[in-house]
C-alpha cells in the first residue's frame, strides 16, 4: 500500500520513480492509496507518460503508464500546456490528481473501436468500467496502445511466475509435512503357516495415510528378517497411524492376512522423546500368533 507519493519523473521515456534527472518537475498525487501486487518482483518503472482527452466530455487527462497500473490524473489547478515539453519542464510544479483509482494491468484490456479509423480513438475496459479516450494522433494512439498491450503482457506473467513460486512453496510444505518418521522393520517372529508345508511367504506392507511401502518377499519361513527401511512425512502429529501388515504373497489367489499393528504417531514419539533412535515390540492383531520387532528414529521440523 503507497501513501501519497512525490514522483519525479523524466521528460520523456522510461524512468525509475527513484531516478532522479538533472530536469526534472515535481508532479504530487494526492492521497494514493492502492495494492501493488508485483511489489516483490518488479521494480516500480513509469514506462510513458501521455496528454489524452475522453472522447465525450474532451476533458484533458494525464496518463501514466507504469510497469504494473496505470494512472489517470487531471491537473489541480489550470495551467497552460501544448504539449509534454511544456507540462514537463524545469520551471512547472504542477499538481495533479488522481481522476480515477490505479488500474492493475492484469484487470485491463486494451482494443482499438475501428483499426481502419482515423480517429485516435481507443477503449480501455477495466472490470465493469470502459474509458472511451483519444490522442493527439494515429501514431501517439498505435504507441500508445502497443505499450499498454506490452506492459499488461509482462505483469500477467510475472504474476503467474508468482503464483507458481507461492504454489511450489505450499507443495513443498505438504510434502514435507511437519516432521517424518524413520521405521525400520527388522524382523518378525511366529507367524502362522500359510502354507501346506508349514511355511510361509511374508512379504510387509508399511503405510501411513496415503503413503505405502512394501518389503520383499521372503519365501518359506515364519520368523523373517526383513531390515526393511521406509520414511514418511508426518502431516499431523494427533492424526496421523503408522499401520504395519505382514501378508503372504500367493501367485494365484489373493494374498492371505497374517496380522496387523497400528501405532498412533503421537504414541511414538512420546516414547522417543529425547531417546534418539529406539527398537519396540509390537503383538500382531488379528491373528494367533505373530510379533513384530520396528525401529523408529522421530524428527520434528523446528520451524514447524
Amino acid at each position: 500500500t503507497h501513501p501519497a507519493v512525490m514522483c519525479s519523473f523524466a521528460p520523456t521515456g522510461c524512468a525509475d520513480l527513484n531516478t532522479k534527472r538533472s530536469r526534472k518537475c515535481f508532479v504530487t498525487f494526492k492521497t494514493v492509496k492502492y495494492c501493488l501486487i508485483t511489489v516483490e518482483l518488479l521494480s516500480n518503472k513509469l514506462l510513458v507518460s501521455c496528454q489524452i482527452y475522453k472522447v465525450k466530455s474532451n476533458k484533458e487527462l494525464w496518463a501514466f503508464l507504469f510497469n504494473d497500473f496505470l494512472l489517470l490524473t487531471h491537473a489541480a489547478k489550470q495551467f497552460t500546456s501544448s504539449g509534454p515539453d511544456k507540462l514537463f519542464s524545469s520551471r512547472n510544479n504542477v499538481q495533479l490528481k488522481m481522476y480515477k483509482p490505479p488500474v492493475l494491468l492484469n484487470e485491463v484490456l486494451v482494443k482499438l473501436p475501428d483499426p481502419s479509423s482515423d480517429e485516435p480513438i481507443f477503449h480501455i475496459s477495466h472490470i465493469d468500467r470502459v474509458y472511451i479516450l483519444k490522442t493527439e494522433n494515429i501514431n501517439e494512439r498505435t504507441a500508445w496502445v502497443q505499450k499498454i498491450k506490452a506492459a499488461s503482457e509482462e505483469f500477467i506473467e510475472t504474476e503467474q511466475k508468482k503464483r507458481d513460486k507461492a504454489y511450489q512453496a505450499v507443495r513443498s510444505v505438504k510434502t514435507s509435512g511437519i516432521g517424518r518418521l524413520l521405521v525400520t522393520v527388522l524382523e518378525v517372529t511366529e507367524l502362522k503357516a500359510a502354507k501346506p508345508n508349514g511355511k510361509s511367504n511374508p512379504y510387509c506392507e508399511v503405510t501411513m495415510g496415503a503413503q505405502v511401502f512394501t518389503s520383499r518377499t521372503l519365501n518359506d519361513t515364519l520368523n523373517p528378517k526383513w531390515n526393511f527401511n521406509c520414511q514418511f512425512h508426518i502431516r499431523d502429529l494427533y492424526q496421523d497411524v503408522l499401520c504395519i501388515t505382514i501378508l503372504e504373497k500367493d501367485q494365484f489367489s489373493p494374498d492371505d492376512f497374517l496380522g496387523r499393528t497400528e501405532i498412533p504417531v503421537a504414541t511414538i514419539k512420546k516414547e522417543l522423546e529425547n531417546k534418539g533412535a529406539v527398537t519396540r515390540r509390537y503383538l500382531l492383531h488379528e491373528v494367533p500368533t505373530g510379533e513384530v520387532f520396528l525401529r523408529f528414529d522421530f524428527h520434528l521440523y523446528s520451524n514447524k
